[in-house]
């Protein structure tokens, strides 16, 4: 049996308290879904990734663009 849904929505303010790896945010309606995750090594790449530099205390880019708040455990 098939279900078709239409739907109108109107988002004044959303709040996401925390978000990771494989989290799914949906707003609607949705039979079905399927996670999935997929690796692909498309640069061709044979080696492990260099090291990551070390920020360098006061730099522009060792701060976040964002600001990050600590997960609350609500």
């Amino acid at each position: 049996m098939n279900y078709y849904i239409q739907q109108s929505i109107h988002i004044n303010l959303i709040r996401i308290e925390g978000i990771s790896n494989s989290s799914v945010f949906q707003i609607g309606s949705a039979g079905i879904i399927k996670p999935s995750s997929y690796l692909y090594n498309t640069g061709g790449f044979t080696g492990p990734a260099p090291e990551a530099e070390v920020p360098i205390p006061g730099d522009l880019a060792a701060t976040p663009a964002v600001p990050l708040h600590a997960p609350s455990n609500a």
